[in-house]
């Protein structure tokens, strides 16, 4: 089976056991296919025929969901984990109207928590993720949402923190924020979704067990060179919800997505 990933540390991380067959995947293959976060969204919109296992923003989950099924395993939510919204200059959020703010996509988690957080910051770029933070650096946007390894690394390219979305969206709802999840076409059944949850969840938990042996693979595939971010980001985004999302998990995502719970 095609699997459609980033090339994030916490996406290497989760899948390099069971790419290389390092734990029991039930009979099944799987093909690694790397792509942006906001490419993958717009592949599992716009050419869903063509997709099988793939990652997504769960702000594109409402468009996805008629052709693809939530796996329970897989996700990258939780707590201290959310885009970060960030500025070369001090800004304050009730500037941000007639801000130019660099964002990961449209369709990603991180665009749907500005608008959920600060809709009248209208004025929005889309930029390949780890170019945001050289483009507010640059002046070329006063703002830019910050996610994967950047939300880390932002302080040592002399930007400066505006706000927190995570931490906002968690004083609101008192959910953990939901970013991805792992989707599975329609056109296989709901045992085929269990089959790869739970080959997935053995993956998750042979890399905790072994850290060491994925370590080249992440670092091979990560913007981000420095071993403590990638460490650092692999714990923020790996977590409990990854194993399993769970009833609060669900709902988190209900939350964000406006899905029913019975739709996940």
């Amino acid at each position: 089976m095609k699997l459609h990933i980033s090339p994030c540390p916490n996406d290497t991380f989760t899948f390099h056991a069971l790419i290389h067959g390092l734990v029991d995947t039930e009979g099944l293959r799987f093909e690694p296919v790397f792509d942006d976060i906001d490419a993958l969204n717009r592949a599992a919109i716009e050419s869903p025929d063509e997709e099988e296992v793939l990652k997504i923003s769960y702000a594109a989950l409402p468009e996805a969901i008629g052709a693809f099924r939530l796996l329970e395993s897989g996700s990258a939510l939780g707590f201290g984990n959310g885009p970060l919204l960030v500025s070369r200059h001090r800004l304050y959020p009730d500037e941000l109207h007639d801000a130019r703010i660099g964002i990961p996509g449209l369709r990603t988690t991180a665009n749907r928590l500005l608008s959920i957080l600060y809709p009248t910051a209208r004025q929005r770029r889309v930029y390949l993720f780890s170019e945001i933070a050289p483009a507010v650096a640059d002046g070329e946007v006063d703002a830019g949402v910050l996610i994967h390894e950047g939300r880390f690394t932002y302080a040592a390219q002399g930007l400066r923190l505006v706000a927190d979305l995570g931490e906002e969206w968690e004083t609101r709802t008192g959910l953990p924020i939901p970013l991805g999840g792992i989707v599975l076409n329609r056109r296989y059944p709901q045992d085929t979704a269990e089959q790869i949850s739970r080959i997935i969840r053995r993956s998750i938990e042979y890399a905790q067990t072994h850290p060491e042996a994925s370590a080249a693979y992440v670092k091979a595939h990560a913007q981000e060179l420095d071993d403590e971010v990638r460490r650092k980001h692999i714990s923020y985004f790996v977590n409990d919800y990854s194993l399993s999302l769970g009833t609060e998990g669900r709902q988190a995502v209900a939350q964000l997505t406006g899905l029913p719970l019975e739709a996940l």
